[in-house]
């Protein structure tokens, strides 16, 4: 056991094969904040024993793990991440690569989506631990100026098991803000061809309002279950016309949009390059305001919030490119 830093201490995490049953990590995440804890529930024993002292004891009822980590979005591990948020992964040869991959990754209609082993390799504390049926219960993407784009999850699990981890960090391909570009369109199919927006920030949130499925004969949760998902979003940007948003803000009109990451510094395969595209199907403006300051550029902010679009059968739908043949 020792003093340090937290830079000593890695996060990995790895799908599992069977839900519940740890495995181990084999993507090592770059973390910038990490806050995950055990926790438990006690019963308080009240019963009186003659003296007027209010209880005698505690005992545990319930035991599991939750927290949440902040990291660059990695062309490697961020399509693990996407998967388990949504739950369905299909993974093929890219065209015209051999080495480079399309993982297309949609939401699965099941309350029982993808989970993940949690490693925590921690020098510090002399002892490594891996939770089991880690579920995402919330991702957040902040797409931002002058920054490397970091991404948010908040997670539950079961009680971390001691483990002997040795981490393998490997070099991922990560995103800045000119790697990003922002197309609205009527809808989806027209994606393609929209001309790309200009806005200064947009942070989209995923929502899975996990339960716990808990049982008589177990002190942790059997399982941890998804409910309903919503996405919802912000948008900054210089007001410049009324046709940019507020039009279709006010008018209530269904809009698609799509949020494109591909690092066009870095080559994989013959021509390729990492991707991470976001396509919400039906998205609709909650909200516009306009701030007006004498001596600011006069911005614009817009809520938004993500619809299952019926006929294209899909609220979000996402493509990867990278070198990570299957997950």
């Amino acid at each position: 056991m020792a003093k340090g830093i937290g830079r000593l201490i890695s996060l990995g995490i790895g799908r599992e094969t069977t839900r519940g049953t740890a495995v181990t990590p084999n993507f090592w995440i770059p973390f910038s904040d990490l806050d995950i804890q055990e926790k438990d529930e006690k019963a308080l024993d009240e019963a009186t024993v003659g003296v007027i002292e209010d209880s005698v004891g505690q005992t545990i009822v319930k035991q599991w793990a939750e927290g949440k980590w902040k990291a660059p979005i990695g062309d490697r591990h961020f399509p693990l991440i996407l998967y388990a948020t949504l739950g369905t992964i299909q993974s093929a040869t890219k065209s015209g690569e051999t080495t480079v991959y399309d993982h297309n990754i949609s939401v699965q209609q099941s309350a029982q989506h993808q989970s993940l082993t949690i490693g925590i390799d921690d020098p510090l504390s002399g002892q490594d631990y891996r939770h089991a049926l880690g579920v995402i219960s919330s991702l957040e993407i902040n797409y931002e100026l002058g920054k490397i784009l970091e991404y948010g999850v908040t997670i539950k699990a079961k009680k971390g098991e001691a483990a002997n981890l040795t981490p393998s960090q490997v070099a991922e391909n990560k995103f800045i803000h000119k790697h990003f570009t922002f197309k609205m369109a009527a809808d989806q199919a027209s994606l393609d061809a929209a001309q790309a927006m200009n806005i200064r920030s947009l942070t989209l949130k995923i929502e899975k309002n996990i339960d716990e499925d808990l049982a008589l004969g177990n002190l942790s949760p059997v399982d941890f279950l998804n409910k309903q998902l919503s996405i919802e979003g912000t948008i900054e940007a210089v007001w410049q016309n009324e046709t940019d948003f507020k039009q279709a803000a006010l008018a209530g009109t269904k809009k698609a949009i799509r949020l494109d990451l591909v690092n066009t510094d870095v080559t994989i395969g013959t021509a390729s390059n990492p991707r991470i595209k976001i396509d919400l199907h039906k998205v609709i403006f909650k909200e516009i305001t306009k701030a007006v300051k004498l001596n600011d550029i006069v911005m614009q902010t817009l809520s938004f919030k993500a619809h299952y679009y019926l006929s294209d059968a899909k609220m979000i739908s996402v493509l990867c490119n990278n070198t990570v043949s299957s997950y």
